[in-house]
């Protein structure tokens, strides 16, 4: 059972990156302080593999509906997506991605709304930055170097993934650490130096906490993996940038109550300091992000 005890004794062991300042910087035409205050990023997804149903949208129509409710709710990016992580559904060709993120980006973009894409493609990522895509969430390791050219060509922003594997649909196993951090923060230090040396200043720093390693599909291993790394993820502040974090779901111990999870893990990932929080349930984690704040 997490305790106030143990949150006591990080901070203690660990105040230095705590009191770390990360850098503020503009996604689109937004300017955000991410030490002000979190920032909520809503999730759309036109694969229809994606087993989140609430957040799956069959047609670049209602992906744009969707978009625009999501914003409303509170949701300060949208974040739109053409093929699932899950490691059985359909791959979808890069013609089909851009086919389908292509009006969704341009329509949101025109709106004045900061749009996410998220894919591992350098064909999708410069086509759908030149749609008006303002951020970049990076699902992959390979070709590195190309797409963060594109990225700084196009003044965006990118979210650097965790991911051992080439990319979040070719993973393994995960190298499981009693202490995860010191294996991220070496990770983040590299892909960043790259990001930095091809002109990329604004970056996001993500975990990686919801791809399906082979190896943590065990429940309660996943679970207490996912745990230990939201609350210690201020430690990462170290690296200078903004923490972006998927909330995850916890299917096995919610339920029924499957929806409420992303709630439950914004609670821990805002102890661990993160700026950005992706979602499928704006509403519900804009909710208790704001409770949060009266503290």
């Amino acid at each position: 059972m997490l305790q106030l005890e143990d949150l006591a004794r990080l901070i203690a062991d660990h105040s230095e990156p705590a009191a770390t300042e990360v850098k503020n910087f503009a996604v689109g035409d937004s300017f955000f302080d991410w030490t002000e205050s979190p920032v909520v990023m809503g999730v759309v997804n036109l694969s229809p593999g994606s087993w989140y149903r609430e957040s799956v949208c069959l047609s670049p129509e209602a992906a744009i509906e969707r978009g625009f409710v999501l914003y409303a709710q509170g949701a300060q990016i949208i974040d739109v997506g053409a093929e699932s992580t899950l490691a059985d559904t359909e791959r979808v060709g890069i013609e089909k991605q851009k086919e389908q993120l292509l009006p969704v980006v341009g329509e949101l973009a025109k709106a004045g709304i900061p749009v996410s894409v998220e894919t591992y493609h350098p064909e999708v990522t410069s086509a759908c930055l030149e749609a008006g895509a303002a951020l970049l969430n990076l699902t992959g390791t390979q070709q590195g170097a190309e797409v963060y050219e594109m990225v700084a060509e196009h003044d965006a922003a990118v979210i650097i993934c965790f991911v051992q594997g080439g990319n979040a649909r070719e993973v393994g196993d995960y190298k499981l650490e009693d202490d995860p951090i010191p294996m991220l923060e070496a990770y983040f230090a590299r892909e960043i130096e790259a990001a930095n040396a091809a002109g990329v200043e604004k970056i996001f720093i993500d975990p990686g906490l919801g791809f399906y390693y082979g190896n943590l599909q065990d429940s309660s291993l996943r679970v207490r993996h996912q745990m230990k790394t939201f609350v210690n993820s201020f430690r990462l502040r170290s690296l200078g940038y903004p923490i972006c974090h998927a909330l995850p779901h916890a299917f096995e111990f919610f339920k029924d109550e499957v929806r409420s999870a992303e709630g439950f893990f914004a609670v821990l990932a805002a102890l661990g300091k993160t700026n950005l929080f992706r979602t499928h349930e704006v509403g519900k984690v804009k909710a208790v992000l704001d409770t949060m704040s009266f503290f």
